[in-house]
């Protein structure tokens, strides 16, 4: 009989016990063609993540491209009608094909590994969900071979209208709006299933990660928010080939009607976006911490009002347009408001790190980088809450730095930890350490040049979504310096490319549990079996992995058909 630290080092899953706690091997057929017709959980959650970081690549090339551009003034690189449709394609691709689903991919791995379930409620609607995405974001890039749409990425009434832009771009836009969001909506109701039904015994709501829960939240955002975006796409497409007016003023429509469709929807949509990334963080920093997290009611409860405040903001997005000064105050108050949980939620992470027994891991520099990053987008936001403010900086470079630095400062940088983190579960290896922290500071020093003086260009009146700007306006420096950071940043990017493929080849072996994690996923083999799991440990805390590495340890072992569940 193996000794318990004989056990520890071999992983839980290889404890010695007379129930089968994990079903050794992987016996799926090979062969890239069984991946098209998977109902895995986690084989979709790689298709996500490998489609949605294809799309990313794709992304940045977009934004490397506009940065070239821009780095002098009287640039003849890209003419005006290109760099629209830079924009356009490069705003689209980063929101609606890589941040939200890819969140959706990690959340796919992982929420029924966390929960300990088998797979997902609905198997097959799961991989439905994954080739809309893949079928919406196809459909969009094919119009790089007649044309692109250059109206932006939330292609503003009545510049989209067909008597504007009569070409194709703007369809192929509204395709990809209607077939990502069906995407999104079936994977949100199928969250939701699982995760209210599908729990392991014992994972009362106080018990649920924190991730778990952020993924249940941004799932009702998504259902709430997801009808509004497409009733305003399909009044676009009718209005372009129907002979509809719904914005076009000659008719009798509104184009303000589009504004408040698309932003009761881009709000909203801001929230989705990072809410699975602060489960991300609280998921992090506790085990490099190696403490608890902090607060861990004040977190969900924080997560909740985020989501709450975000319903009520919209027209915050809308303070230049003609609207009742006693409504612009109440959109004010509601974007302060959210400062507020936001701040709860920053102090208790920070709680979680003070006095703990630090681990300098790469998933820990990148979740380090989001929080300093994430705290200066926020502080932006408010100052754009402002609505005087916001009158003199809306559209202008000042949103475009807010911009990313909330969406990649936040969302990419917890991405990117939750890369780190999670890879060795998803693959079995562990990745360059080295490489990892080369990349994470090309990416966080990188960043901060291409951004930080985006502020500055702002505040000296640089309008955004222009593709050359007078020289002698003093803006030349500041242009070129952030062209220089932004590929800097696309190198940090690569070097995780690099590594990620050169792991997977000849990568460290991990282990069932090399972090020494607290949730349920690190239970199981690295990568899991198809099954996940044939027994269950019954949750009794919100961290299973410490009680279970604490019954080892100590030799303690509870009665009979106490310490585990069989998986229906």
């Amino acid at each position: 009989m193996a000794t318990p630290e004989q056990m520890i080092r071999g992983g839980i899953a290889t404890m010695p016990r007379p129930e089968v706690l994990v079903r050794g091997g992987d016996e799926r057929p090979g062969g890239w063609l069984s991946w098209l017709a998977t109902t895995d959980h986690k084989r979709i959650g790689i298709m996500y993540l490998f489609a949605t970081f294809i799309f990313f690549l794709l992304g940045g090339v977009e934004a490397l491209l506009m940065r070239l551009q821009l780095a002098t003034s009287g640039n003849t690189l890209i003419d005006a009608q290109t760099y629209n449709g830079l924009i356009s394609m490069h705003g689209t691709t980063m929101i609606f094909l890589f941040i939200v689903p890819v969140l959706a991919g990690f959340g796919n791995y992982f929420v029924p590994l966390m929960i300990g379930a088998r797979d997902m409620a609905f198997p097959r609607l799961n991989a439905l969900s994954f080739w809309l995405l893949l079928f919406g974001g196809i459909a969009f890039y094919a119009s790089l071979f007649f044309e692109p749409p250059t109206a932006g990425w939330t292609s503003y009434a009545p510049l989209s209208d067909d008597a504007y832009l009569p070409d194709g771009g703007i369809d192929a836009w509204i395709f990809l709006i209607h077939l990502t969001g069906l995407s999104s909506l079936i994977g949100a109701f199928n969250f939701v299933a699982t995760i209210h039904n599908m729990r392991a015994r014992g994972m009362g709501w106080g018990r649920m990660p924190i991730f778990v829960w952020t993924i249940l939240i941004y799932s009702y955002l998504l259902i709430l928010a997801l009808p509004s975006i497409a009733a305003a796409v399909t009044m676009l497409l009718t209005d372009r080939h129907f002979g509809t007016a719904f914005f076009d003023i000659t008719g009798g429509g509104d184009p303000m009607l589009w504004q408040h469709l698309f932003w009761f929807f881009g709000h909203p949509e801001v929230y989705i976006m990072i809410l699975p990334a602060f489960g991300m963080i609280s998921e992090i920093l506790p085990v490099f911490a190696r403490k608890p997290i902090f607060g861990y009611q004040a977190i969900v409860a924080a997560t909740a009002g985020i989501a709450f405040l975000g319903m009520l903001v919209w027209a915050h997005h809308m303070f230049t347009t003609p609207t009742a000064t006693v409504v612009l105050a109440f959109f004010m108050i509601s974007s302060f408001a959210i400062a507020v949980p936001t701040g709860i939620k920053i102090f208790n992470w920070l709680a979680t790190l003070w006095r703990g027994s630090i681990m300098m891991k790469t998933p820990l520099y990148f979740a380090a980088g989001f929080l300093g990053t994430f705290v200066i987008g926020g502080i932006s936001g408010v100052i754009l809450a402002i609505f005087p403010v916001d009158w003199q900086l809306h559209d202008t470079y000042f949103v475009v730095a807010h911009l990313h630095y909330v969406l990649f400062g936040g969302s990419v940088f917890a991405i990117f930890a939750g890369l780190y983190y999670w890879f060795p579960k998803m693959s079995g290896r562990l990745m360059s350490e080295g490489l990892g922290k080369v990349s994470f500071w090309l990416m966080f020093i990188g960043f901060n040049m291409t951004f930080l003086v985006q502020h500055s260009l702002g505040m000296s009146g640089m309008p955004r979504r222009v593709y050359d700007y007078p020289e002698g306006v003093g803006w030349d420096g500041m242009n070129l310096f952030s062209t220089i950071g932004s590929f800097l940043l696309g190198i940090g990017v690569m070097v995780t490319v690099v590594n990620v493929i050169r792991s997977l080849r000849s990568g460290r072996r991990a282990g069932n549990d090399p972090w020494k994690g607290n949730t349920l996923e690190w239970f199981t083999q690295s990568p899991p079996p198809e099954n996940n799991f044939d027994v269950v440990p019954r949750v009794r805390s919100v961290e299973p992995m410490k009680d279970i590495r604490r019954e080892v340890q100590t030799g303690t072992r509870e009665p009979a058909g106490t310490v585990a569940q069989p998986v229906a």
